[in-house]
């Protein structure tokens, strides 16, 4: 894969799968063709090599690699559930939203690309989650957090531009006391950034913070990346958290109007003291991404796997402060939509 951040080389992150397909297609001609030509032997050794290579990053995303993200640990922790859903700004479908809320009835709800509209919209589930942070942009990157847990304290952040707000929220109750951070950085895209540097780095900024959390962590959002991309891969070796993917299968939420062109750029993870029940994408609400719903265990009592002085090395370190700095260097353009 090429190490280089403009989009034409980003983007092939995305089509690992499809490109597999296609590798498996080309294969399957070239066994049945009896072509003996030296340059079309040449060109289908390359193409064993990257599909082996595709193959290796997606096999921990499938079911038969059987190591789902779990913890070994007896007992019964608190149990939440959690609903995170890109709502794509210009999606006036509120009432397709509140319906699933009311269906589902998560614990707390994490929006993305929420703006006043959407807020005024979901004041309509206010009674049944009183607690709630309100980030509401018009550039595609407001959030919201709704709960009906108790927050404990709550910051808003802006790591990389005043304009690209991520959500800190420490939850507590009787039973239990957990994080979550609920993420959302641009992607590289022909329609709106060049490259990835504000999205590596605003990843790895995060990474580098909630890494001194102590306490039980969940990190979700619109990540604009696939899990197997290089910038999540950084992500994880910095905090130790576990990708509850693993095992489970792609989960893919995004597009939601096309299943055979969906990629997993929703995502969660987690430190090791939650345990992760249940993971799938929920029906279309009306926006271009599906939302992701999932059940986790809390147990506060057990350490969280989060190594906060080890297991970087020093290049990874120097990297990851470079892929920082880029992205805070970095000028997006994000205009609002109103």
């Amino acid at each position: 894969m090429v190490n280089h951040s403009h989009v034409l080389f980003r983007i092939f992150e995305f089509a690992t799968a499809h490109l597999i397909a296609l590798q498996v297609l080309y294969l399957f001609l070239y066994a049945i063709s009896g072509i003996e030509d030296y340059n079309i032997h040449l060109l289908t050794g390359a193409v064993i090599l990257t599909a082996g290579y595709n193959f290796f990053l997606l096999y921990p995303y499938t079911k038969i690699f059987g190591k789902k993200s779990r913890i070994e640990i007896k007992g019964k922790g608190t149990e939440y559930s959690l609903l995170c859903i890109n709502v794509y700004q210009p999606n006036t479908k509120y009432g397709e939203l509140i319906k699933l809320i009311e269906a589902v009835k998560p614990d707390i709800v994490l929006t993305i690309e929420s703006n006043k509209d959407w807020e005024e919209a979901l004041q309509e589930i206010e009674q049944d989650y009183p607690y709630a942070v309100k980030v509401p942009l018009e550039n595609t990157y407001g959030m919201h957090l709704y709960s009906k847990v108790k927050f404990q304290k709550t910051e808003t952040h802006f790591f990389i531009s005043d304009d690209l707000p991520s959500i800190e929220a420490h939850f507590e109750d009787e039973q239990s006391s957990f994080v979550l951070f609920g993420v959302h950085p641009p992607p590289p895209s022909p329609t709106e950034e060049p490259n990835s540097k504000e999205r590596d780095g605003e990843l790895l900024a995060i990474a580098k913070y909630v890494r001194d959390i102590e306490q039980p962590l969940l990190v979700a959002g619109d990540f604009n990346t696939v899990a197997w991309g290089k910038a999540p891969r950084l992500f994880r070796k910095i905090t130790s958290l576990l990708d509850p993917r693993v095992g489970r299968g792609l989960v893919s939420t995004f597009h939601a109007k096309y299943p055979l062109f969906r990629f997993p750029i929703d995502q969660m993870y987690h430190s090791k003291n939650i345990k992760i029940n249940t993971f799938e994408s929920l029906r279309n609400v009306g926006s271009d991404h599906l939302p992701l719903f999932c059940t986790f265990e809390v147990f506060p009592q057990h350490e969280n796997g989060i190594e906060a002085k080890s297991g970087i090395e020093r290049e990874d370190v120097e990297e990851i402060h470079e892929i920082i700095e880029e992205g805070k260097e970095e000028e997006g353009d994000r205009e609002d939509l109103n």
